[in-house]
């Protein structure tokens, strides 16, 4: 066991310093600059913003794009070290297991990189250097020769058996599906470990609570990709054990109602929390609308929670998805003016709490 996650855990100290944190989080406003500069024009605002430091150390080698890619991978990675570094007792815990979502994004990186035939250069830029992969670790990763090699070479991780499980499914398929959902189950399972039931309110109960919040939106995401994938693939093979909002068999025939979707998770325990989130789903014309909506809902439940449990695991988590969101959102819009994408097509691409 880690020396840090023994001991009392320190959670007013961590979540004022995670309060200061979210504080200085890119707004609608700053959101609306951007999407009306070049790459150029956004290097520079960067260049005056919390991203400062990142932006000064890499500019000598990095221009453009290609200069805030590296900078936001840096300075996510700076953020989530900090929470480290802040914590104690189960907190740390918490967190430490909680950040491993980064090995399941960097291996999904290196494998749909990989079926995309991406130069080695774009898989890297995109990978997030925390977790609990070495960095060496992740070079090997970046250099596979194939899929099945990214699948060998991580059979002794909390990955391997799911993803070999899979990998037979993606060869009769030819879809991502099938790894990309092992890689999250083998995340989540990973997560819920040891958890059991505890008592209401206790840190264990809110840490528990908003992973379960995070495998339903999860579920309802894969199912709808699965759904609308055309690959004969059951959404009900796919479900992440664990969440609270509906069973295996449900997901096959809500996924291909959205309407049904949408009024089930009205009826069930986030419906009251999220009644302007679900308008929002309700509304949403295509599955990336659908997916955004969805992220959206997640934020704003995140943030009840952290309202409401204002010293507790809550807020740490809250912020690491708030954090990600703001690092995609910028993300997206920095490739999309490189791209030439219009400002209206940009703004699509954004999820804005």
């Amino acid at each position: 066991m880690n020396v840090k996650s023994e001991g009392s855990s320190n959670y007013e100290y961590v979540t004022a310093r995670v309060r200061s944190r979210r504080a200085k989080l890119f707004d609608e406003d700053d959101y609306r600059k951007l999407v009306r500069m070049g790459p150029g024009e956004i290097a520079r605002f960067m260049e005056e913003t919390e991203y400062e430091t990142e932006m000064n150390a890499l500019g000598a080698r990095h221009s453009g794009v290609d200069l805030v890619e590296y900078a936001l991978n840096r300075n996510l990675s700076k953020h989530f070290d900090d929470l480290l570094t802040w914590a104690s007792g189960s907190l740390y815990g918490y967190i430490a297991t909680y950040l491993r979502k980064f090995d399941a994004w960097n291996v999904k990186t290196v494998i749909r990189g990989i079926y995309t035939d991406a130069e080695r250069d774009e898989i890297e830029d995109d990978l997030i250097r925390t977790g609990e992969f070495s960095d060496r670790q992740l070079d090997r990763l970046v250099e596979a020769a194939s899929i099945e090699d990214v699948v060998e070479q991580l059979s002794n991780t909390i990955f391997g058996d799911p993803l070999e499980d899979a990998y037979s499914d993606f060869e009769s398929e030819g879809v991502l599906v099938p790894l990309e959902n092992a890689v999250d189950r083998a995340f989540y399972a990973h997560l819920l470990e040891g958890t059991g039931d505890a008592e209401p309110d206790t840190p264990e109960a809110l840490y528990t609570e908003f992973l379960k919040a995070e495998i339903d939106f999860r579920n309802l995401r894969n199912g709808l990709r699965i759904a609308r994938s055309g690959a004969d693939i059951d959404p009900a093979a796919y479900f992440i054990d664990g969440g609270r909002l509906f069973r295996p068999d449900e997901l096959r025939q809500l996924a291909s109602n959205t309407e049904e979707l949408v009024a089930r998770i009205r009826e069930g325990p986030y419906g009251d929390e999220l009644e302007d989130a679900l308008d929002e789903l309700a509304d949403a014309e295509s599955l990336i609308q659908f997916e955004h909506a969805l992220d959206a809902a997640l934020l704003e439940y995140s943030s009840k929670l952290s309202n409401r449990y204002p010293l507790s695991v809550c807020p740490v988590l809250a912020y690491v998805l708030a954090k990600e969101r703001e690092v995609e959102n910028i993300r997206a819009i920095a490739r999309g003016r490189e791209a030439g994408l219009s400002v209206e097509e940009i703004e699509e691409e954004l999820v804005i709490q």
